[in-house]
C-alpha cells in the first residue's frame, strides 16, 4: 500500500540508509578471493569463531564455535529451524502477544499448538502468574523477544530470573529472540539468556546480522545453543537451506575484527529515536516509551474512535505515511489504538514524515 500510494514507508522494519562501504568492499574481496562455493553446512569456521569471541566479550559466556553455533539464512529461518528441531505433534509453545508474526505459523507447521498470552499494556509487561497457569504436561517451550518487536520494551533481570525458575521447574525449553540485542537505549542493559548459567542447557538464542549491520536483505543470522540442541537444529537447517551465502560470511568475519562496528549501534539508533520523537512533537499521537529495537509505538487513543487498521490505512492513503497497526501482532486482534513506526531511516525521511504527522 505504501508503494501504491507513494507513501513514506515507516511500516516495514528496514533501514533506508546505506550500509558501511567497508563491509561491501570486504564482500567483493571475498568473492575475488574465490569464496564462492558452498560454505560448511553449520556455517563458515571464521565467522563462528568471531561470534564466539563476541559472545564472550559481551556476555562472558564461553561458546564452542564448532558445536554451539549455526549460521542461518536470517533470524526467521533460525526461528523456524529451531521450532522444527524441538517441537513435535501435540506440543504446546507459549508466546507473548503482540509478537513477531513467524512464531505462530512455525509452531503450527511443525504440528504444535501456539499458546498466546497477551502482554499487559501500557508497559507490555509479562503476566507471570498467567504464564504459570498456562503451563501443563504438553508445554514444550516458551518464546521470548527482547528488545521487543513491536513494543520496544526490554526484559529486566527480574523477568529473566522468573523465567529461569519456570523453565527449570517445568523442564521447558527457552527460545530467546534477541535480534535487536545491540539496539538498546537510555543506559539499559540487554539481559541476554546467555548470561544466565541456569538457562545454559535449555536455551536457543537467536540473532541477526541483518539488524546489526543494516543489511536486512542479506538474510544472515545465527543460533547459539548447547551442543545437544545445536545438533537437532542442524538436522532441520541442512534440509531447509543447507548453507548460507559464503562470501558474506567471510566478509562479516573480517568485519567483526573491529568490534566498534557494533558496540556503538545503540547510541546510533537512540539518536534516530530521539530525532523522530522531536519531529513528531505537536502531533496528537502520543509516543510510548521505547527502550530498544528500531520501532516506536504511537497511541491515538482519544484522537479517533476508528480501529488501528483503519487509522493506518487512512494515514497511508490520505497523508502518505505508512505504519503498522499493532492489532495484527495479536492472535485475538486486540486493538489498543496503537501504530508502529520504524525510525531506522535517513533523517530526511524522518523529517518528511514528522512534517506530515504534526498535521494530525
Amino acid at each position: 500500500m505504501a508503494l501504491e500510494y507513494n507513501a513514506i514507508n515507516l511500516s516495514q522494519g528496514f533501514p533506508d540508509f546505506p550500509i558501511d562501504e567497508k563491509l561491501i568492499e570486504l564482500v567483493n574481496q571475498a568473492m575475488r578471493d574465490g569464496h564462492n562455493q558452498y560454505a560448511p553446512m553449520p556455517g563458515h569456521p571464521l565467522l563462528k569463531k568471531k561470534i564466539s569471541e563476541l559472545i564472550f566479550k559481551t556476555y562472558q559466556r564461553e561458546v564452542n564455535p564448532d558445536t554451539e553455533i549455526v549460521i542461518t539464512a536470517g533470524a526467521t529461518q533460525a526461528i523456524f529451524s529451531t521450532i522444527a528441531a524441538v517441537v513435535q505433534a501435540g506440543d504446546e509453545v507459549i508466546m507473548f502477544d503482540p509478537s513477531y508474526d513467524c512464531y505462530d505459523p512455525a509452531v503450527i507447521l511443525n504440528g504444535g499448538t501456539p499458546v498466546h498470552i497477551n502482554l499487559i499494556p501500557p508497559d507490555f509487561s509479562i503476566p507471570w502468574g498467567e504464564v504459570r497457569k498456562k503451563i501443563n504436561k504438553k508445554t514444550k517451550a516458551i518464546i521470548v523477544n527482547s528488545p521487543h518487536n513491536p513494543c520496544g520494551t526490554v526484559l529486566s533481570d527480574a523477568d529473566m530470573k522468573k523465567l529461569t525458575v519456570l523453565v527449570n521447574e517445568f523442564d521447558l525449553l527457552l527460545i530467546s529472540d534477541e535480534v535487536y540485542e545491540r539496539i538498546i537505549f537510555d543506559g539499559k542493559e540487554h539481559q541476554s539468556a546467555l548470561k544466565y548459567p541456569d538457562l545454559k542447557d535449555r536455551t536457543i538464542a537467536i540473532y541477526s546480522f541483518g539488524k546489526t549491520f543494516h543489511a536486512t536483505g542479506w538474510k544472515i543470522g545465527y543460533t547459539v545453543a548447547s551442543p545437544k540442541l545445536t545438533d537437532e537444529i542442524r538436522k532441520a537447517h541442512q534440509f531447509i537451506t543447507f548453507a548460507v551465502n559464503t562470501p558474506m560470511q567471510v566478509a562479516m568475519a573480517e568485519y567483526l575484527s573491529d568490534p566498534s562496528t557494533i558496540l556503538l549501534l545503540g547510541k546510533f539508533y537512540q539518536a534516530k529515536r530521539d530525532f523522530f520523537l522531536e519531529q513528531v512533537k505537536g502531533c496528537s499521537f502520543k509516543p510510548l516509551p521505547c527502550s530498544g529495537s528500531y520501532f516506536q509505538l504511537m497511541s491515538f487513543e482519544g484522537t479517533s474512535l476508528e480501529s488501528d487498521w483503519n487509522m493506518a490505512e487512512r494515514l497511508t492513503k490520505d497523508l502518505k505515511v505508512a505504519s503498522i497497526p499493532v492489532s495484527v501482532f495479536y492472535k485475538d486482534q486486540s486493538d489498543f489504538k496503537l501504530l508502529r513506526f520504524c525510525f531506522a531511516k535517513k533523517d530526511e525521511t524522518l523529517m518528511k514524515a514528522g512534517e506530515i504527522l504534526r498535521r494530525v
